[in-house]
């Protein structure tokens, strides 16, 4: 699965110049976690969070028996000023299993998805959890529907049980069982897929 399977477009975004209040309002008002931020081509330039949001933003309240000192001064009232650049970024053609790792290694939330330097969309990690979330029911129809693409209807065998699929091929084509393998794994929602000749079935 790459992640122009599942990332979300068109996206949400914002401009440098863009209040970081209007900011705010968008994150809370559709429950992200991130807007990328681009120029007037749509180049990704940066991404601001919930975290570049909050930071020193809020004043400590007067009546905590211990306060950090405050020291008033000028605060940044637009996204470019607050905003974490340049933003870490991956193709649509990347593999979801690496873009999954690259969410939990930076402790990262969402990820834009670039073409070039393009902005395209972004995969966040509930898009992956509700990819994970699939009913089997759905995963199996969608490994069906792929596999009679390939090799014709009446010829594949397909069971999912919490997103495992198995497949079982009534010809005996090593080269086909492989194929549809991998074509299982690309479904969303697949966490691991096998395939086997009926003879094989037959022997469990």
């Amino acid at each position: 699965m790459r992640a122009r399977d599942l990332m979300s477009a068109p996206v949400e975004t914002v401009h440098p110049w863009t209040a970081a209040k209007e900011a705010a309002e968008i994150l809370s008002e559709h429950g992200f976690t991130a807007l990328p931020v681009v120029d007037d081509d749509d180049r990704l330039i940066g991404i601001v969070t919930e975290a570049d949001l909050i930071r020193g933003r809020i004043p400590a309240d007067t009546r905590s028996e211990y306060r950090h000192p405050y020291h008033p001064g000028a605060i940044e009232t637009t996204v470019g000023a607050v905003m974490t650049s340049p933003a870490t970024a991956m193709s649509s053609g990347t593999d979801v299993a690496d873009l999954c790792q690259a969410l939990v290694d930076a402790q990262i939330r969402a990820m834009p998805i670039v073409d070039g330097s393009r902005l395209v969309g972004i995969v966040t990690r509930g898009d992956v959890v509700r990819v994970l979330a699939r009913e089997d029911h759905a995963i199996a129809s969608d490994v069906r529907h792929r596999l009679e693409i390939y090799g014709g209807t009446g010829r594949w065998k397909v069971e999912v049980h919490d997103g495992i699929v198995r497949i079982v091929d009534l010809y005996d084509d090593e080269t086909d069982r492989h194929v549809a393998t991998l074509l299982a794994l690309a479904v969303p929602g697949v966490v691991g897929a096998d395939t086997v000749s009926a003879e094989q079935e037959v022997g469990r």
